[in-house]
């Protein structure tokens, strides 16, 4: 059976690194679910910012529930394990998780943790969505308080601390894999 992997932790943390190692050096299928939020901003003629990808994340879950992203996104999960491991760039709710795990047993979370001041420093200086620390500030509480961001963060099968290099980094995010195996 094919892997399934899903990398969790708050802005900033480093999902995407992880999820493109995997998917550009190992070979695994991506699914973005911060995507979701991009495509339905652009199909809305709405600008991309902080401010519309929280209230797009919002409507989606009042419109769908907490599990919305894992509701939108389970076919195309599925029909990629068919043929491939997969990785999840960034669920987050316990909702989407329990949605996920229910129909996907295999599904593994791997949780990225950082300094928050670290983090905040790498997303002012991130080249695509930079957010300043104000901007991450809120972000962090809007979805800790109104997404259940926390849950698969804390839940999680496996944690890579990212405070020091990109090197340490891949090195635990490769050991984390092998014993995935």
């Amino acid at each position: 059976m094919n892997k399934i992997i899903a990398i969790v932790g708050m802005c900033g943390s480093g999902k995407s690194v992880a999820a493109e190692y995997l998917e550009k050096t190992l070979g695994y299928k991506k699914v973005y679910f911060g995507g979701v939020t991009l495509k339905k901003i652009q199909e809305s003629g709405l600008a991309v910012n902080p401010e519309n990808e929280r209230n797009m994340r919002e409507k989606l879950r009042k419109e769908l529930g907490m599990g919305a992203y894992a509701k939108i996104l389970l076919p195309e999960i599925k029909e990629l394990s068919k043929e491939s491991n997969v990785v999840l760039d960034g669920l987050y709710s316990w909702s989407e998780y329990k949605i996920l795990k229910k129909e996907l047993p295999e599904l593994k979370l791997v949780s990225i943790i950082v300094d928050k001041e670290l983090r905040y420093e790498r997303l002012n200086k991130r080249e695509l969505r930079s957010l300043t620390k104000e901007e991450a500030q809120q972000r962090d509480l809007s979805e800790i308080e109104t997404i259940e961001k926390a849950p698969p963060i804390a839940y999680a099968d496996y944690y890579i601390f990212n405070n020091g290099t990109l090197e340490d980094y891949i090195k635990r995010l490769k050991e984390i894999i092998n014993i995935i195996k």
